[in-house]
């Protein structure tokens, strides 16, 4: 199975990891795995005034931030990743990666607002469902 797992470096992805290594059937090193980590564009005005190289820099510095204890957790669990990175919006990002990579899961961790907390601040969890043709697993 090819198993997209999107991580942002948060207690929620923490939880996420911790819940597939304790369940084998999701975990197995048959799988193959790709770690995928979405950052928002920055703003179009403070990136003309910073410029290229360092909007660059910036991104790579902090999805070195998130993808990097993640993919050690991993090797610890016999487990080699590959990882993504993109700018983007999430929930978009994260689906459209899982249409275009061909995955067939899903994984991401899920704050848990609920239905009314949705409503009033969005969430990545309820865009990927929305937006995500492939079985999508949201652990909380």
């Amino acid at each position: 199975m090819k198993i997209l797992l999107a991580v942002d470096g948060s207690p929620f992805t923490q939880k996420m990891l911790a819940y597939l290594v304790t369940h084998e059937a999701l975990f197995s090193p048959s799988h193959r795995f790709t770690l995928l980590a979405v950052q928002a564009q920055l703003p179009v005005h403070a990136r003309k005034v910073v410029g290229k190289d360092v909007v660059e820099t910036y991104h790579r510095e902090e999805f070195e931030k998130v993808l990097g204890p993640v993919t050690q957790f991993l090797l610890r669990h016999g487990i080699d990743a590959k990882s993504l990175s993109k700018v983007g919006h999430a929930g978009e990002t994260i689906a459209k990666t899982a249409e275009a990579g061909k995955f067939d899961m899903v994984v991401l961790g899920s704050h848990g607002h609920g239905a009314w907390g949705n409503l009033v601040m969005g969430s990545v969890a309820t865009q990927v469902l929305a937006r995500c043709k492939v079985p999508v697993l949201l652990v909380r």
